[in-house]
This record gives structure tokens, C-alpha cells and sequence, in this order.
């Protein structure tokens, strides 16, 4: 089985730099400019996981959280950022919802690996 990771940033050269690191790691990528582009994409293929920037314009990180999560209150979350909110990680997750990783930018790749690891088991 290959993971789809849906990977919402606005930052093109991050952005691609990401998708090169995710599919050597052998994971399916699909990417979004920003978090209404991703709402977008997850219903035309819904993924596994999101990878999320939370400054981004039309709709912010949080927003796409909220919105993939009212479907799909299990969905891992992986933040990325460079403006961290109070809170942690605990900011973007509720009882009963999957995981939420936070992390800030510039991104460890090796770091976020390992955490896609721990949330996306092989098969």
C-alpha cells in the first residue's frame, strides 16, 4: 500500500522540496498552493494524512484542519510552521480526533519522516 499525503503550502520551492523528500521515502504526494486547493483535492482523492503550512491564503491551516476533520475526525495532521500557536500542537486537536504533529520551520525532513513513520505504519 502507498500512503497519499496531502501537502498544502503556498511556498512553491518548500513545497516541491517536500514532494522530492515524500515520494523518495515512497510515499504517493499530491500538493496544494494553499488550503482551499486542498480541500479541493481531498474530495476528489481523499489522503492519508495532511501536511499542513498554517499561513497560507484563501483558507489558513487551521480552517483546512477543521474542515478535513469534520469528515474525517481521524485524519493524522502534521503542522508546519514558522509561527507556532500557543498551545503546541494541542491548538489543532480535540478529543477523539487523530494525531497532530507540530513542527517548525525550517523543517527537519529527517525529523517529519520519522514522525510519518510513527503515523502512516507500513504495510
Amino acid at each position: 500500500m502507498t500512503w497519499r499525503i496531502l501537502v498544502a503550502e503556498d511556498e512553491g520551492l518548500a513545497a516541491m522540496a517536500i514532494e522530492d523528500e515524500l515520494v523518495r521515502a515512497g510515499y504517493e504526494v499530491v500538493l496544494a498552493p494553499d488550503g482551499q486547493a486542498a480541500l479541493e483535492a481531498a474530495d476528489r482523492e481523499p489522503p492519508d494524512l495532511l501536511l499542513t503550512d498554517l499561513r497560507m491564503p484563501r483558507l489558513d491551516g487551521s480552517g483546512l484542519i477543521r474542515a478535513l476533520r469534520a469528515a474525517r475526525p481521524g485524519l493524522p495532521v502534521v503542522v508546519m510552521t514558522g509561527y507556532a500557536p500557543a498551545g503546541g500542537a494541542n491548538a489543532f486537536g480535540r478529543e477523539g480526533e487523530g494525531p497532530v504533529a507540530l513542527f517548525p520551520k525550517p523543517l527537519d525532513m529527517d525529523a517529519v519522516l520519522a514522525e510519518l513513520r510513527k503515523l502512516l505504519p507500513g504495510p
